[in-house]
């Protein structure tokens, strides 16, 4: 019952955002700005996700994985509502981002700076959203292996983050500058918790 849930779960949250993903690309395709100034590969950043996850599943035992999983009910709930909390900030980004979205680092001709919505809470809302649901989907289903692609996940966000800062700095000189001072860059609140300790 619990493993069904897990999987129904799982499934419909990264379900829905994949078929998001489609619909806009379609839509951005046929109705989106055309023509790109400036565009930066980030394909490098996956592949050493994908190879150091490879790397981490062959060097390390199945039974060494095993011990890091983790059963407890409370988890799997918490896990549950990362997931979807996360899933419905991602979903709410990507619409607010509508066809400046790209999915690769891109300038538009006549690209707009987004700070308000979700933009307002991080600069990256995107990747806030899809890392939160990578990060719910391994506290539900236990950490085990999922360890090394929530370390992945992390490496080829904060690649991608770095590639886009750069971006965005050089396309908004002016206004980025200051957007950046005052919105945390992944994670809300973050700066709240530094100031206060």
């Amino acid at each position: 019952m619990v493993h069904d849930l897990v999987r129904i779960s799982i499934g419909t949250c990264w379900g829905i955002v994949v078929l998001v993903w489609i619909a806009g690309a379609v839509y951005n395709a046929s109705r989106g700005p055309h023509g790109r100034r400036r565009h930066v590969s980030t394909a490098g950043a996956g592949f050493v996700g994908v190879a150091l996850t490879w790397a981490a599943f062959r060097a390390v035992p199945s039974g060494d994985w095993r011990s890091l999983t983790v059963g407890s009910l409370w988890v799997r709930f918490l896990g549950l509502a990362v997931l979807v909390a996360a899933t419905a900030f991602t979903l709410w980004a990507r619409v607010a981002l509508g066809t400046m979205w790209s999915s690769t680092p891109t300038v538009k001709v006549d690209h707009e700076l987004r700070t308000d919505g979700p933009y307002g809470i991080t600069r990256h809302p995107i990747y806030t959203g899809l890392f939160g649901m990578l990060l719910g989907t391994v506290l539900l289903v236990g950490f085990g292996r999922w360890i090394a692609i929530l370390a992945a996940g992390l490496i080829f966000v904060e690649a991608r983050i770095r590639t886009e800062e750069a971006l965005m700095l050089s396309t908004f000189p002016e206004t980025y500058p200051g957007y950046r001072r005052r919105v945390p860059q992944l994670v809300p609140g973050l700066r709240r918790l530094r100031r206060s300790s």
